[in-house]
């Protein structure tokens, strides 16, 4: 019980110093609110338009096969002259280098005409078509399923026009019966089709009705400025606490709390503690005026945003207390605090949204927790994720603090020496 009690007191006792000390007050608390007042209006208005669909059309069949018509019908618009909402249809060349594209994820998803389009269509047989996509992105998959059936619905359609007129044809005498003059027959009237009918007037294969049922809704900022200011302040603060605890090393006050029977766990416990209640606090703030002032979405899962701050906190005291015992000086745990925070920080997704890296960056950024901090919270407030996608982020913090508290257990002293 005594050891809790000087736990308390020693953490109290370090809140109470940074209360009184209004730079630190005005610099952990007030000023991060100030980068997001201002980083809030300059991207204020981002994704208020509604951004085109773009689908990937591509075929197997040798040149001169109808599908190359199909298609051709299909993007000779120019995207100035498409309709609001309309996608725009985009033809690849290549089936291995379309499918390597999603599998690499760097396409969402493409139809394509098998190699035996014509010549199915031509016999009457049946023939598919075949849509690729990526199996996360379900609401593209849905677009190109449904642009297939279109085209299956016209192929069927005029399918049925080319069957009545070479029936009429063969019972009048213009075309022999043989299988040969058919089939020529079946494909002059299929290219005339899809030319755009006897008239020779433009008409487009597929036609699309867009509805619009309610405006876009730009995304707010916050949503991803907020927490990314959390990550880097909490952790700053906790980063620079080090010095703190370094210097009462070296005036030997933690030698001097020794000789009055106050355990070195306590110490530490004290340390780590009043810490954690700082970041705490930051958290509260920052989440409070957030949701009021910010209107902030936590998303589908609330729950995960603040377990997510609570870990960050957790993390950034054990790191804190790490840092003080490699520090052998208060002037090296100043400067490596400021340096590791500042580093981190962008590093890590605090500064823009990590989503927006190249791959091999954001690669490299896992190194840190910063990055792990801010792709739980972009998962839950920004892309609108569940709680389980937030737990492999949790653990990674979990981890982190796991380490930072070892080393810090392992290498504390009150000795200056």
């Amino acid at each position: 019980m005594l050891q809790l009690t000087h736990i308390w007191l020693i953490a109290v006792k370090d809140l109470k110093i940074f209360v009184r000390d209004r730079a630190a007050v005005f610099f952990f608390i007030v000023f991060p609110f100030i980068f997001i007042i201002m980083f809030n209006f300059l991207l204020s208005g981002i994704g208020g338009e509604d951004e085109r669909l773009e689908l990937h059309l591509v075929t197997r069949e040798p040149a001169g096969g109808l599908s190359h018509q199909i298609i051709g019908a299909m993007t000779k618009a120019e995207e100035s002259q498409l309709a609001p909402g309309q996608p725009k249809m985009v033809r690849d060349k290549d089936y291995a280098e379309a499918r390597r594209a999603v599998e690499a994820e760097e396409m969402p998803g493409f139809i394509a005409f098998p190699a035996d389009f014509t010549e199915k269509l031509s016999t009457g047989s049946g023939t598919r078509l075949e849509v690729v996509a990526n199996a996360g992105n379900t609401n593209y998959r849905a677009a190109l399923s449904g642009v297939a059936g279109a085209i299956a619905a016209e192929v069927g359609a005029d399918r049925v026009i080319v069957e009545a007129s070479i029936a009429l044809m063969v019972r009048g005498g213009v075309i022999p019966p043989d299988e040969a003059s058919i089939n020529q027959a079946v494909r002059s009237i299929m290219d005339r089709l899809m030319a755009g009918g006897a008239g020779g007037e433009e008409s487009a294969f597929i036609d699309f009705a867009t509805q619009k049922v309610g405006e876009v809704e730009a995304e707010n900022p916050a949503n991803f400025v907020i927490p990314g200011y959390l990550v880097m302040f909490v952790f700053f603060a906790a980063a620079v606490a080090a010095e703190a605890i370094v210097r009462e090393r070296q005036n030997r006050t933690l030698e001097r709390l020794l000789a009055t029977s106050v355990r070195r766990e306590s110490i530490l416990g004290g340390v780590f503690t009043g810490t954690v209640i700082r970041g705490l606090v930051q958290i509260v703030i920052f989440w409070t005026l957030g949701i009021l002032a910010f209107r902030v979405d936590l998303g589908l899962a609330p729950a995960a945003v603040f377990i997510l701050s609570f870990l960050m906190v957790i993390m950034s005291a054990a790191f804190s207390v790490m840092l003080a015992t490699l520090a052998r000086t208060q002037r090296s745990a100043g400067s490596l605090a400021v340096i590791t925070a500042l580093v981190l920080a962008p590093l890590g997704g605090c500064w823009w949204p990590s989503f927006l890296y190249p791959q091999w960056l954001q690669d490299i950024a896992k190194i840190t927790p910063h990055a792990w901090a801010n792709d739980g919270f972009n998962k839950v407030m920004v892309f609108g994720a569940d709680f389980s996608a937030a737990v492999p982020d949790m653990l990674a913090l979990a981890v982190f603090a796991a380490i930072f508290g070892f080393i810090a257990v392992w290498r504390f002293r009150t000795s200056a020496v």
